[in-house]
C-alpha cells in the first residue's frame, strides 16, 4: 500500500512540473483596453421663421407746435397688427442660443382725440397708419427637455423702423387736413420672451411662444395746414404684445449637444 502511495505521489508531482513547465513556455497574455471614444458635436446653425399676432398697447399721442402750443391726445387706441419674421441663429449648449432676426409687422391705425375749440364736440380725430420694421439680436435660455419639449426664456436687443402714412386730422364740423406722406424713424426695440419647442425630428421643431416688445415711437408726416406747418405728431410708447407659432431648422441636424459624447464602456478581455 505504502508503495501505491508513493507511486500516486510521485505521477501528481510530475504533472503538476510538466503543466508549469508547459506555462513557462507560453507567451504572457494580452489585456485589451477600448477606450472611450468622444464624438465631435454636430454645428448649431439654424434658420427660423414665425408668424404672429401683435396687441398693441395705449400709445401717448400729441402734436406740438410753435403757433398753436402742445396738444395732449386723449383717448388713443392703436389697432391690433400681423407679424412676419425670419432669422438665422445658432445654438451654442444645450442650454444656450441665441439668433438674429428680421420681423415686419403690418400696418394698424393710431388714433387719437385732441382738444379743438371749433371743433363740434370740441374734439378732433387725429389718425394715421403705423407700420413697423424690426431687427434684434436675441439670446434664449432652454430651460431642458421633457418628451421633447423645450421650454425657454429669453430676451432681445435692437432697433425698430417705424413708418406713419395716410395721416388724417378729422376736425368735425371745421376743416380738416389729409396727407399721403410717409414719414420713418429709427428707434431702439428691445423684448422679452417665453415660450417652448417641440422636436419633431433632429432638424426640425415648431416654436410657440410670447413676446412684449418696446417699439419706441412713431412721428407722422408734417401738419402741413395747422400752426407753422412744419410740425409732427407723435405716438409714444409703442409697446406691443405677441403671440408667435414658427419653425426651426437645424442646417447640420443631428444632435447640436456642446458636450463630447462617449460610447458605452466596453469590457476588458484577454487573448492567451
Amino acid at each position: 500500500m505504502d508503495i501505491f502511495f508513493k507511486k500516486l505521489s510521485l505521477a501528481c508531482a510530475g504533472v503538476v512540473l510538466s503543466s508549469a513547465a508547459l506555462a513557462a513556455d507560453l507567451p504572457p497574455p494580452v489585456i485589451e483596453h477600448i477606450p472611450e471614444v468622444p464624438v465631435a458635436a454636430a454645428g448649431g446653425w439654424y434658420l427660423r421663421g414665425d408668424i404672429g399676432y401683435k396687441i398693441y398697447g395705449t400709445p401717448n399721442g400729441e402734436f406740438s407746435d410753435p403757433v398753436t402750443g402742445s396738444l395732449r391726445y386723449e383717448r388713443e387706441e392703436m389697432d391690433n397688427a400681423w407679424m412676419l419674421g425670419v432669422g438665422v441663429g445658432y445654438k451654442f449648449t444645450d442650454y444656450f442660443r441665441g439668433d438674429l432676426t428680421l420681423d415686419y409687422e403690418t400696418p394698424s391705425t393710431a388714433v387719437g382725440h385732441a382738444v379743438c375749440g371749433a371743433c363740434t364736440g370740441n374734439y378732433s380725430q387725429e389718425q394715421a397708419d403705423v407700420d413697423i420694421w424690426t431687427v434684434m439680436l436675441n439670446g434664449y435660455v432652454d430651460i431642458g427637455t421633457w418628451n421633447k419639449i423645450t421650454p425657454y426664456v429669453g430676451a432681445g436687443i435692437g432697433a425698430s423702423y417705424v413708418r406713419t402714412t395716410d395721416l388724417v386730422s378729422i376736425n368735425p364740423g371745421s376743416s380738416g387736413f389729409a396727407s399721403t406722406s410717409s414719414y420713418g424713424t429709427w428707434n431702439l426695440a428691445w423684448a422679452l420672451m417665453a415660450g417652448a419647442s417641440y422636436e419633431v425630428n433632429d432638424r426640425f421643431s415648431i416654436d410657440a411662444g410670447y413676446q412684449y416688445r418696446s417699439l419706441g415711437e412713431a412721428k407722422t408726416a408734417k401738419y402741413t395746414a395747422t400752426g407753422s406747418g412744419n410740425s409732427r405728431g407723435r405716438y409714444k410708447d409703442l409697446t406691443a404684445h405677441e403671440v408667435r407659432v414658427g419653425f426651426r431648422y437645424m442646417l447640420d441636424g443631428g444632435s447640436t449637444s456642446s458636450m463630447p459624447t462617449y460610447y458605452p464602456s466596453q469590457p476588458l478581455t484577454s487573448n492567451f
